[in-house]
């Protein structure tokens, strides 16, 4: 992170912590700050960090598999659980050495325990709880997409309701926050995520089809990122393809059929071009364009008809009408470039976690854990049956009621976005 975005940064903890002491006591007096160690292994990343209510991040580390993932070709869970087990316990250490405390001035251990791959989950929950048997401390079960929700309060002042898009390498969904553990979903995908698609899906059939590990730029980029590298030199309007579930008047996604229209696009290039599977396209960053753009054009139509929908039924106002996205695709610049449009064309406030607390990351479950605790929401001082789910739904399912609807989304193509 270069010093402007960690001088930015730096402003929106300071700023944050002032409107929290602001808002805790209106007598002035000042009370024994919360500290919350947060821990993630809910897929391939190992974060820890500690955080205290005043938003202040004391600490924090984590360990990235990308490197081993890469030369596998995508991730493989016992793989992932090996590493979560090598390096969990370091990584929680260099994130308490580096704010100060010790585990008994902790408040409580807050851990990923929902959704995720099974065995990562398992990997920090067995860890943690550990920790809270022994040292005797509260603890907070935090679901993963919560966090990812919430983690714009973070580092903006930002009180409920607000419209969240959240894009993620197992997730892709839209949701209104309400407060905190209390969200209306109004859709999401019905088959696999932007982020399987572009980081796995991509990586295993696209990109290692598009030799993008032997392309110089991209050789040690997951796929997602090789594809937004590339589609930066590449021309879109070069190939279209064609847009999913089109017919369908609702805020899902659907992102397998456009993953079989890419295939079969590059079967029929390799065909033109005469070049064997492994060899290098001379289209391969107007492909890379292309897929990029169908991938934002769809998220974008789906989060308009949200967009609709919430005013319509005054579930948001014109007061308070904010767009959250996070997630780690919602690191993508190019997505995040058209939402903004998105959003300054609806009379929408748009804001984004940094790119760094976008991604999986401690953080994000350490600032849920504190948002919990002051809320007084799922602080467990006994831990007796608690178990790690794999699929775990966000709120409640107010999606058939946004089909019934039935808006109609004007073009996107009017957006001088698209014509950029």
């Amino acid at each position: 992170m270069n010093s402007i975005a960690k001088s930015l940064l730096k402003s929106a903890k300071h700023g944050r912590a002032a409107w929290l002491r602001s808002r805790s006591d209106p007598s002035g007096k000042r009370h024994p700050r919360k500290l919350v160690l947060g821990i993630e292994t809910s897929c391939d990343d190992t974060g820890a960090a500690v955080v205290d209510d005043t938003g202040c991040v004391l600490g924090e580390a984590l360990h990235c598999q990308k490197e081993v993932h890469l030369q596998t070709g995508g991730i493989i869970p016992v793989v992932a659980q090996q590493l979560h087990r090598e390096n969990i316990e370091r990584v929680v250490k260099e994130a308490l050495g580096a704010s100060g405390v010790s585990i008994p001035d902790l408040t409580a251990v807050a851990t990923t325990v929902k959704p995720g791959l099974a065995l990562s989950l398992g990997v920090g929950l067995q860890y943690s709880l550990g920790l809270v048997s022994k040292y005797q401390k509260p603890f907070i079960p935090i679901h993963h997409m919560e966090a990812h929700a919430l983690t714009v309060r973070l580092t903006h002042h930002l009180e409920f309701p607000f419209l969240v898009l959240l894009l993620s390498g197992g997730h892709c969904l839209l949701a209104v926050a309400q407060e905190v553990s209390d969200f209306l979903l109004l859709g999401q995908s019905i088959d696999i995520a932007p982020g399987d698609m572009l980081d796995k899906v991509v990586l295993l059939n696209v990109a290692r089809r598009l030799s993008l590990r032997k392309h110089p730029e991209c050789h040690s980029m997951a796929g997602g990122k090789a594809i937004e590298h590339l589609a930066q030199a590449g021309n879109r309007q070069q190939l279209v393809l064609r847009l999913p579930m089109q017919q369908y008047r609702n805020c899902d996604f659907s992102f397998s059929g456009l993953q079989n229209i890419v295939n079969n696009t590059i079967t029929q290039k390799e065909k033109e071009e005469g070049i064997q599977e492994g060899e290098i396209l001379s289209c391969v960053k107007d492909i890379a364009a292309a897929v990029q753009h169908a991938v934002a054009v769809h998220i974008m139509q789906r989060t308009y008809r949200a967009m609709l929908f919430c005013m319509k039924n005054s579930i948001l106002s014109s007061k308070n009408a904010t767009l959250v996205a996070s997630g780690g695709v919602a690191s993508n610049q190019y997505i995040r470039k058209g939402l903004q449009t998105l959003a300054d064309v609806n009379g929408f406030a748009f804001l984004c976690p940094p790119p760094r607390l976008c991604t999986d990351n401690g953080v994000m479950i350490a600032w849920n854990g504190i948002e919990r605790l002051r809320a007084g929401l799922g602080v467990l001082h006994s831990t007796e049956g608690i178990r790690y789910e794999p699929k775990a739904p966000l709120g409640i399912d107010i999606s058939k009621r946004v089909a019934a609807d039935s808006i109609k989304v004007p073009r996107l193509k009017k957006m001088q976005w698209l014509a950029s």
